[in-house]
């Protein structure tokens, strides 16, 4: 009787084989166990969107209130107030569905998916829908899905570093180990959110989503993304404003009752100012703004996956890159293979060759290069073993048969392959390295300096039929193989938009300094200053901050650097990007403000990204950064008005409320007011944006805002005054007093909007039509309003024409003085 594998046993305790699930249990086991995510996501379906439309705690009061006054006194006035918050809510709900809906469609565009055995068929699905039971296939850069027992395995290491801590990669291979061991000491295991570094597998799904061991370190941890800079400083002018509303309105409700106002009214009357003058707006504006800014980024080929990063990357001043697909061609090329001499060899030829063909490491475009320059004849050679690339020893070895002969061949970075070697190859002799090191050093530094890219190769015999990493040693030098890749067309006049966009391009990468230096002078760098990864090493992070600015090139550069310089240039004060898209760049990707990927990176880099471009080309960046600059300044236009309009309209109630005998607006004409002022404002994420806006970066300051606020309140206030002065020199009516406060209050709301949303004259500021369209019909819409039976429900009554004509006349001057004013602003805030 044959013992039964673990494999095996584990395989039909899962009710599983090797060659996968088929499609059916595959669907019933996700009904069943549910998707292979870490959170269930709360539900964004219509009514949930619909409903979070009224959390506003000053909303609920409201509604409240008017129910009360349902009970005890006008119906009319409650039933109306309740109609009012209804639509209000209804035009924020379908601005929102409509934003969340789109959102969802572009990241379907770059889901990371996973490859795994269905129907016997390899097949490539989304993550979450991956089951326990489900075979997946593994290869270097891939992201592993769901805790795994390997099935089977060949020079698999990978990174653990979330959940360990261990920044070493761990081998890994299908030898059974206890379940009571240590996360880190179970080498049979792979575990989600953790990554390969290099060979490949075949593993069983065993747990998935919060069952996994990462789900339960998530739901202990509960981390929150880090809010962005956009987003902390909205959060403090959304508090600070609603903190000065409540205390105004507060005020306000104290004077009315003082002034044996009624009670209800006077309630009610403040939390309808609360509405109409708290941010609550602020939020769906936001919402609004960046997702209509997605949907224009996709069109330029750069989809978001995190909306708030919009913001950050039109704040961006730093723009961190690699050379290689971003500023080259991307396509690397063989220019020459030599030997010590600088002689051409076709034994360095073959032996190229025959480490690229065979090693089963990640995709890397050198190995292509190698292996499209030149098909050769290597029917007589066979594997046997392989110790992959890796970033700390950056070289890789295979060890191969020929006849009974063992041969091992090593290729990497020359001062790598160096160091393994004890000998060279000099017209067919065997001589100690020493002999012609420095001829070797000289040769690399000549090709090094005409630009290109310089790997050592070298080989030895073996008498044994496996390999430890300790093989790679008393290794015979053999010589050089010469790669380039050419600056992409173009490239100096991108560059030069960036700089004219007020981004600074840095160069991260680990090629020399002197072919580093090379491709920057091609580029348009007059005389770049470098920094070596081996000089970062030696200096302080005191001094790294210091200097950082002034670096353009970053060479020699170890994957653990790049983290290093982007919290440097994040410290010294900039808003920095990071352009990554291979195994070692996530870390860095989760570091930068604005971490950018591209749509053919490994899994583990889109997943760290909050944008992916589906090319890898700076001029889709470029456009990428236009749009993230055009929704940042039509984020800041409502900032603007609302600290404009609303926040003058508070200090006008306070003084109001002193020396009037009656409320200056029922609560139900407040609300309304609300309402007619927030069309316009929803039409801001369709704005036009002044070139000014885009040339330069922009960040959120809440002193400017702060002081904006007061300047433009106060002339704001003046405005009100003025007209309750006039309506009371008039010795008009109380309906029509409240009614002509309602209609300057509009008109001059509406208009400040087309006032504040540029630095230019109003006259030169080219609105959208949408914008233009719903203010001409706000301000139709509250001159007519009076006129027709909606009006007399609402408590307003018609306006004898010399009033109206008083209250253009008002409006015009407080138009004319905020355009002053604003033209002396910025010219103080730009000296």
């Amino acid at each position: 009787m044959t013992m039964e594998s673990p494999i095996s046993k584990l395989l039909a305790d899962l009710q599983t084989t090797s060659y996968g699930l088929t499609s059916q249990q595959a669907n019933e086991r996700l009904e069943k166990i549910g998707p292979n995510i870490l959170n269930k996501q709360k539900k964004s379906d219509a009514f949930s969107l619909f409903l979070s439309q009224f959390k506003s705690p000053i909303i609920i009061i409201l509604l409240f209130a008017a129910a009360l006054s349902l009970f005890l006194q006008d119906s009319t006035d409650a039933i109306i107030i309740f109609i009012i918050i209804f639509v209000s809510s209804m035009l924020g709900f379908f601005q929102e569905y409509r934003a969340s809906s789109a959102i969802k469609k572009l990241l379907a565009m770059v889901r990371i998916k996973s490859n795994v055995i269905r129907d016997r068929t390899p097949k490539e699905i989304p993550l979450e829908e991956i089951v326990p039971g489900d075979i997946v296939i593994l290869s270097a850069g891939n992201k592993i899905p769901a805790d795994c027992t390997i099935i089977d395995s060949k020079d698999l290491f990978v990174n653990e570093s979330v959940l360990t801590g261990e920044t070493f990669p761990v081998e890994k291979n299908s030898n059974a180990t206890s379940d009571e061991l240590p996360i880190s000491k179970k080498t049979n295991m792979l575990f989600m959110g953790t990554n390969v570094i290099s060979g490949n597998a075949k593993a069983v799904v065993l747990k998935t989503g919060s069952q996994t061991e990462f789900g339960k370190i998530s739901e202990r941890l509960r981390l929150r993304v880090p809010e962005t800079e956009f987003e902390h400083g909205v959060r403090k002018f959304g508090y600070f404003l609603t903190q000065v509303t409540l205390i105004l309105v507060i005020a306000i409700f104290a004077i009315n009752v003082y002034l044996a106002r009624p009670v209800l009214d006077s309630f009610l009357f403040s939390l309808a100012l609360a509405v109409g003058l708290t941010p609550q707006l602020l939020p769906a504006i936001i919402s609004i703004n960046l997702s209509h800014g997605a949907r224009r980024m996709a069109s330029h080929q750069v989809i978001v996956k995190r909306l708030a990063s919009i913001e950050n990357f039109g704040s961006m001043n730093v723009l961190c890159s690699d050379k290689t697909g971003t500023l080259t061609e991307g396509v690397v090329n063989i220019k020459s293979y030599l030997d010590v001499n600088g002689n051409d060899s076709e034994k360095i030829s073959l032996y190229a060759y025959l480490n690229a063909i065979y090693e089963t490491g990640f995709a890397n475009p050198i190995d292509d290069a190698i292996r499209s320059f030149k098909v050769l004849d290597i029917s007589n050679f066979k594997k046997l073993d392989e110790i992959p690339y890796d970033f700390s020893r950056k070289r890789l070895t295979v060890l191969l048969s020929k006849g009974s002969e063992q041969l091992v061949i090593t290729k990497g970075a020359l001062s790598n392959v160096l160091e393994v070697c004890s000998y060279a190859e000099v017209q067919t002799q065997k001589i100690e390295i020493e002999k012609v090191k420095q001829q070797i050093l000289q040769k690399f530094t000549e090709l090094s300096q005409q630009g290109f890219r310089v790997l050592g190769i070298s080989y030895k015999n073996l008498e044994t039929t496996d390999m430890k990493k300790e093989e790679e040693s008393n290794m015979i030098f053999l010589g050089f193989i010469v790669l380039y890749d050419p600056p992409k067309s173009g490239i100096i006049n991108t560059i030069n938009q960036l700089r004219s966009l007020g981004i600074s391009l840095k160069i991260i990468t680990g090629d020399n300094k002197l072919v580093a230096t090379n491709l920057a002078k091609q580029i348009g760098f007059a005389d770049p200053k470098v920094l070596t990864g081996l000089e970062m090493r030696q200096i302080t992070n005191e001094a790294f901050y210091q200097q950082v600015n002034d670096v353009q090139i970053f060479s020699e550069v170890e994957p653990n650097q790049k983290d290093r310089i982007i919290v440097a240039l994040k410290k010294s004060g900039n808003v920095v990007g990071f352009i990554g898209d291979g195994i070692n760049d996530a870390t860095a990707l989760h570091t930068a403000d604005v971490g950018i990927s591209v749509d053919t990176a490994v899994d583990v880099a889109k997943e760290a990204s909050d944008i992916v471009l589906l090319e890898k080309n700076l001029d889709v960046l470029i456009k990428g950064v236009e749009e993230g600059r055009r929704t940042f300044a039509n984020t800041i236009k409502y900032v603007f008005m609302a600290t404009s309009a609303n926040f003058g309209n508070m200090f006008s109630m306070a003084g109001a409320s002193v020396f009037l005998t009656f409320l200056p607006g029922l609560p139900k004409q407040i609300l309304l007011t609300n309402l007619i002022t927030d069309f316009p404002e929803m039409t801001m994420s369709t704005d036009n944006v002044d070139k000014e806006m885009v040339s330069e970066p922009h960040r959120f300051d809440l002193r400017f805002i702060k002081k904006f606020m007061i300047i433009f309140g106060l002339i704001n206030s003046s405005a009100d005054f003025a007209t309750f002065g006039m309506l009371l020199a008039s010795r008009v009516t109380v309906d029509q007093f409240r009614t002509g406060w309602f209609i300057e209050n509009v008109i001059s709301a509406a208009l400040v909007v087309l006032v504040v949303r540029t630095r230019r004259p109003m006259i030169h500021g080219n609105p959208s039509k949408y914008l233009l369209i719903s203010t001409l019909v706000s301000i139709f819409a509250v001159i007519v309003i009076p006129f027709i039976i909606l009006g007399k429900e609402f408590g307003f009554v018609p306006l004898p024409f010399n009033i109206l004509g008083a209250i253009l006349v008002i409006v015009s001057v407080y138009i004319i003085i905020v355009e002053t004013v604003k033209k002396i602003f910025y010219k103080r805030v730009k000296n």
